[in-house]
């Protein structure tokens, strides 16, 4: 099994419950995450619970990653993952098998200081190799994108 771990942190002025309630919500997504085109059945009753479950369509809409919310401790940590044929079809046919898990930390390493590490492992088989074009999406570039992107939306939402 071959494992790709990718790991981004920014510091924010917010605190963490504003960090966390805003990127815990996965309608938020396609604002911010580059590799994110839509996402789908996802619970209005927020904050998402353990066990709760949405989908996700990659950069291209047609791979879709279903998520399954492993832990949930707001304001501190937000594990979620997918398991099985990531990047099926909207029939769920095709696909890759492995297992993605990302982790939201959030800690206060000073006065009026967030920091919001994202951490993002990719679980592939050896006989089953993820396409290059994969990579692409979670490029730490990609990430730190996404980080300046939820830094834009609560500096949007805090001036509106």
């Amino acid at each position: 099994m071959g494992i790709v771990t990718t790991t981004s942190e920014t510091a924010f002025t917010q605190s963490p419950e504003t960090i966390y309630d805003f990127v815990t919500n996965p309608v938020n997504w396609t604002k911010t995450y580059p590799g994110s085109s839509h996402v789908g059945s996802v619970t209005n009753d927020l904050p998402l619970k353990v066990g709760d479950t949405w989908t996700e369509a990659g950069p291209d809409g047609d791979r879709i990653f279903t998520w399954h919310l492993a832990i949930a401790m707001r304001p501190k940590m937000w594990v979620f993952n997918s398991v099985g044929r990531l990047g099926h079809d909207r029939e769920g046919n095709g696909g890759m098998p492995g297992r993605i898990t990302v982790k939201y930390q959030f800690t206060q390493p000073g006065q009026g200081i967030t920091l919001f590490a994202r951490t993002m492992t990719i679980e592939g088989y050896r006989d089953a190799p993820l396409p290059d074009g994969f990579f692409k999406i979670v490029n730490p570039a990609n990430i730190d994108k996404y980080h300046a992107a939820i830094a834009r939306e609560l500096d949007s939402a805090a001036t509106a």
